[in-house]
């Protein structure tokens, strides 16, 4: 799984939905076929840009498994990043996602996680229940010490590493350092650092903000392998100059309220035709995102869908 994500990069889906929370697999269905169609090489389900911890097991299992149907790997998301959900209500998320076509895990941090004994039992059980390979998940609202992190990376079920530190550029580069010396995968989640954690190692992407609008993000991964593997000047040129590009699509929609993210992506998958309008609603979504911002938003990332398909 490892290797056929190499230099991909994985969407994040978020979850359509009609105001009162319900879900339609079919609309899901046509959603994750666009995000892989333009250039997702994966899918985390049920991550916290699809409200995972939100949903219960049956419809994520459903989502799981359509995802699945597309036949590129899917992860899926354990865990919470409000309060900790009970340990056996996550084993068994664990199971039935390995049951309907999940090749991985991304387990969020625990509310503790200074405590080393407990994040390594965390997923020591996930492990188990699940049967698959974890990826380790750095998140900037419960950010690991540097010596747990280092802990957790050495456990055996750990293949791969996703650091989301926001704006914490030392601490990205620590923990992507940390998990190349063991020969993990990282899979960068960096939204507001793409550009500099590839070429701080990252050898991927997992990202909310390619929840749609996905050829730009996707661009930033291909453009640099290109450059890693031709080490052309003119790749290095266009790895730069896409770069810039995702920055300004990360500046429009990961910002202050920051969790709004997922409502500005549903804005843009329902303005690429991926969704019908009457689902781009993430009925969990901070009071203080302003809809006015959505015309903004849009026109932004349009340009944005321009500049990379140049």
């Amino acid at each position: 799984m490892t290797e056929r994500l190499r230099w991909s990069l994985v969407a994040a889906p978020a979850t359509p939905m009609h105001a009162d929370g319900s879900v339609d697999v079919d609309v899901y269905g046509a959603y994750v076929d666009h995000l892989v169609r333009t250039g997702a090489g994966g899918l985390a389900v049920a991550a916290h840009t699809g409200r995972g911890e939100r949903l219960p097991t049956e419809l994520k299992a459903g989502l799981v498994r359509r995802a699945a149907a597309t036949g590129v790997p899917v992860i899926a998301g354990v865990g919470s990043t409000g309060p900790d959900a009970d340990a056996a209500e996550q084993a068994e998320w664990a199971a039935a996602a390995a049951a309907a076509g999940a090749e991985a895990l991304m387990v969020f941090p625990p509310a503790d996680v200074a405590d080393v004994a407990s994040v390594l039992a965390q997923h020591d059980r996930l492990a188990e229940a699940g049967g698959l390979p974890l990826l380790c998940f750095d998140l900037y609202t419960r950010p690991y010490p540097y010596d747990v992190l280092t802990r957790l990376l050495d456990h055996p079920g750990v293949v791969a590493f996703k650091p989301a530190r926001l704006y914490d550029a030392i601490a990205c580069q620590a923990g992507i350092a940390a998990a190349r010396a063991r020969g993990r995968l990282v899979l960068t989640g960096e939204d507001r650092m793409l550009g500099p954690s590839l070429m701080w190692g990252a050898e991927g992407a997992l990202l909310g903000i390619a929840a749609a609008a996905v050829p730009v993000t996707a661009a930033a991964v291909e453009t640099f392998a290109a450059a890693v593997h031709t080490s052309a000047r003119d790749a290095a040129a266009r790895f730069l100059e896409v770069s810039a590009v995702v920055d300004e699509l990360a500046r429009v929609s990961f910002r202050p309220p920051y969790d709004g993210y997922v409502q500005r992506m549903l804005w843009v998958a329902a303005d690429e035709g991926a969704i019908p309008d009457e689902f781009a609603v993430d009925a969990y979504r901070p009071p203080d995102v302003d809809d006015g911002e959505r015309a903004e938003v849009l026109r932004v990332v349009r340009q944005c869908l321009e500049q990379v398909r140049r």
